[in-house]
C-alpha cells in the first residue's frame, strides 16, 4: 500500500545543508502522486574561499563520505522509492569513471536503491537533443570545474567554452542574480555551441535557462531541471512540465 500523497513513487531527496536552490526547484515541479523528502547532508560554510584546494578536496571528502551515508540513513527511513542526489560536484569527479565509482558507493548506502545524479542526468538530456558541441556554465572554481569539463569529454562531447562563477562560498551560489546569469549565458555562448549545461545545484537557474531557449535558439539545461526529469523518466512517469525548459517538454 503505497503512502497516501506518494501514490505514484516517494523520492528521497540529498541535498547540502548549504542549499537555498535546489528544494525550492524540485518542489515548483512537482508532479501529483509523487512526492520528494528531503535528507541534508552536513557542510559546515566555510571561512575558508572555496577557491583554496586543499580546503575544498577535504570538504569534498567528507560530503560524499560518512556525511552522505548519514544523511542517506536518516531518509531511508521515510522508506523511498528511489533517491535523487541534488549536490552536483561529486557526481562529476573523476569523469565518467569516477561517476561509475560514485555510483556505486551510492547504491551501497542506499541498500541497492536507484539514485539519479547530476552528471548522468545532464549527459542524458544532451544526448536526447543530439547535439556535440556545448558550453558549460558553473559556480565554481577551476579545481573543480576541470573534472566537469573532463566528465563531459569523456561522454563525448566537445567543450568549446566554460566559464566558472567563481563563488567564493556554498551559500553565496544562491546570491547570483538573474541577470549575471544571462550575462555569463551570452559570454559563453556562439554559433559553434549547439546547447548550454548549467551545473551546481545551488545556483537559481531552472526559469533563467528555460528563458534563454527562446532568446538563444538553442537548448540550455539546468542541471537541476535535468535532474529531476531523470528521476521522473526512470520511475516510468512522463508527465510534461511547462515553464522549466524543452527537456521536460519534449522527452
Amino acid at each position: 500500500m503505497p503512502d497516501v500523497l506518494a501514490w505514484r513513487k516517494k523520492f528521497g531527496v540529498l541535498a547540502p545543508s548549504t542549499n537555498t536552490v535546489v528544494e525550492p526547484d524540485f518542489y515548483q515541479m512537482a508532479v501529483p502522486g509523487v512526492t520528494a523528502h528531503m535528507g541534508r547532508i552536513w557542510y559546515r560554510e566555510p571561512k575558508h574561499d572555496m577557491g583554496d584546494r586543499d580546503f575544498t578536496a577535504k570538504r569534498r571528502q567528507e560530503m560524499d563520505g560518512e556525511m552522505t551515508e548519514a544523511a542517506i540513513t536518516r531518509v531511508l527511513t521515510s522508506e523511498p522509492d528511489y533517491i535523487v542526489m541534488a549536490c552536483s560536484a561529486p557526481t562529476f569527479i573523476g569523469g565518467l569513471d569516477g561517476n561509475k565509482k560514485w555510483k556505486d558507493r551510492m547504491i551501497g548506502y542506499t541498500e541497492g536503491l536507484r539514485v539519479a545524479n547530476g552528471a548522468e542526468a545532464c549527459q542524458l538530456a544532451l544526448n536526447s537533443f543530439n547535439v556535440k558541441r556545448i558550453a558549460v556554465l558553473t559556480p565554481y572554481w577551476a579545481h573543480t570545474s576541470d573534472h566537469v569539463v573532463r566528465f563531459y569529454q569523456e561522454a563525448g562531447f566537445e567543450v568549446v567554452s566554460h566559464k566558472d562563477l567563481q563563488c567564493h562560498t556554498p551559500v553565496a551560489i544562491a546570491k547570483v542574480t538573474p541577470e549575471e546569469c544571462r550575462e555569463a549565458l551570452l559570454e559563453i555562448d556562439s554559433d559553434r555551441v549547439d546547447a548550454i549545461v548549467q551545473c551546481g545545484t545551488n545556483l537559481s537557474m531552472v526559469r533563467v535557462a528555460a528563458e534563454a531557449e527562446g532568446w538563444l535558439g538553442k537548448p540550455v539545461i539546468a542541471i537541476n531541471a535535468a535532474t529531476w526529469w531523470m528521476a521522473l523518466r526512470e520511475n516510468n512517469i512522463q508527465d510534461k512540465l511547462y515553464g522549466f525548459g524543452r527537456l521536460l517538454t519534449e522527452f
